[in-house]
């Protein structure tokens, strides 16, 4: 191929690669364009475990001040005269100094907000012998065994909404309430009760205040916005009720019970990428580590010397010990077995025919063979090894 044909082909190959880029591009800016998508996370810090954090963020954009903690600590939060107490929390909880020092601050003008302790059927029983609070025992109230159904909730301009579904109805005894919602019979799930210059208000739950939390496990991916708690128009409205007798003239103590999760659960859940990789790496060494199973006595040994070597240690022992002539009559066997086979008519001889045929066969002197034939003495090491020396002489010329 000549040069201006290689740079004809590059030319063209190298414009077929801009066609396509520019294809690409512009079929991506046709079928692709930016679009905003709103994520919601879940809450993080003070708002994962304080049930009341939204409440507290809304009252303090109002400008009322607020005192949020996890105890009530009369000792070291003073309340004044138009504060306002919210106790999310179990009001069983409250010992009875609390109780009594709480009503004695609610006579002088304050306003407290507390909740019936929920509703368990496998523990508590029903009517006036129902486990209740020191609390509400002083304030005359008693809780209802069983739960009758929501009550409605209707506000201007929201649809039909239903409130205290899982909360615990109470009744009172010689109470006139300034302000009730239930009755009697079915019990009730709100009462403000006049207590001096203060007020008390009991609810049968207090779900309403506090954070909202998306009811669709997939309102993340969905980007759907979380709803309930204060999201929501009718728990606004019914919150602005509850908290109107000093709202806006002091402090408002938002008391909860931290909802802290369980480390062990939060491990198990959040935590699989440290745990598991470390679980399968204790479970791997243990296994490298491990007894294994075998037979109760040890494998014997292996041999570590040749055949030549036991054999040669085996002579050194009989000769040692004065059994040579086994030796010796091994050895003659075995010069006249291949005697036997090589030579069957000097094999056939005895005596001194032999002698003559066998020194005549490998020219060797009639004495030596004779000597090398006749049996050495116990003790005459000389003698042993010049008829060894001469058999095996013998046996390697068959």
């Amino acid at each position: 191929m000549t040069a201006r044909a290689r740079a004809a082909w590059t030319i063209a190959a190298v414009g077929l690669a801009v066609a396509l880029l520019v294809a690409g591009a512009l079929w991506f800016r046709h079928e692709f364009h930016r679009v905003e998508k709103t994520i919601y996370l879940p809450p993080g810090g003070e708002a994962a475990y304080n049930p009341l954090y939204a409440l507290a963020k809304t009252l303090q954009a109002d400008g009322v001040k607020v005192d949020a903690r996890q105890r009530l600590k009369l000792d070291d939060h003073a309340l004044a005269a138009r504060d306002t107490v919210l106790l999310f929390n179990d009001p069983r909880a409250l010992s009875p100094p609390e109780a009594r020092r709480l009503l004695d601050w609610v006579e002088g003008g304050g306003h407290l907000i507390v909740r019936t302790p929920m509703y368990s059927p496998a523990k508590d029983v029903a009517g006036e012998d129902a486990p209740a609070s020191v609390l509400l025992d002083m304030l005359s109230l008693w809780l209802v065994g069983e739960t009758p159904e929501c009550e409605a909730f209707q506000v201007e301009g929201e649809g039909h909404h239903v409130e205290f579904c899982r909360g615990r109805r109470f009744a009172f005894d010689d109470v006139e309430p300034e302000l009730s919602w239930g009755d009697l019979q079915a019990g009730y799930v709100y009462a403000r009760l006049e207590v001096g210059s203060g007020h008390v208000d009991v609810l049968a739950d207090v779900d309403f205040l506090a954070n909202g939390a998306s009811r669709n496990p997939l309102a993340n991916a969905l980007a759907e916005p979380p709803d309930g708690g204060l999201r929501d128009g009718p728990h606004r409205a019914l919150a602005r009720q509850i908290l109107a007798p000093n709202y806006g003239h002091g402090t408002m103590h938002l008391v909860y019970a931290a909802e802290m999760p369980s480390i062990w659960r939060t491990l198990l859940v959040r935590g699989w990428m440290v745990w598991a990789p470390l679980l399968l790496a204790l479970m791997a060494w243990l296994w490298a580590r491990m007894q294994r199973f075998g037979p109760e006595l040890p494998s014997p040994s292996g041999e570590r010397r040749s055949l030549l070597e036991h054999v040669r240690a085996s002579g050194e022992h009989l000769f040692r010990y004065g059994r040579g002539v086994l030796l010796y009559t091994a050895m003659r066997q075995a010069f006249l077995a291949r005697l036997r086979r090589r030579d069957p008519v000097a094999a056939a001889l005895t005596g001194e025919p032999q002698v003559a045929a066998i020194a005549e066969r490998f020219d060797l002197p009639a004495e030596r063979v004779r000597t090398a034939l006749q049996t050495p003495g116990s003790h005459d090491r000389q003698g042993f090894r010049d008829r060894i020396s001469t058999l095996i002489q013998l046996r390697n010329r068959l």
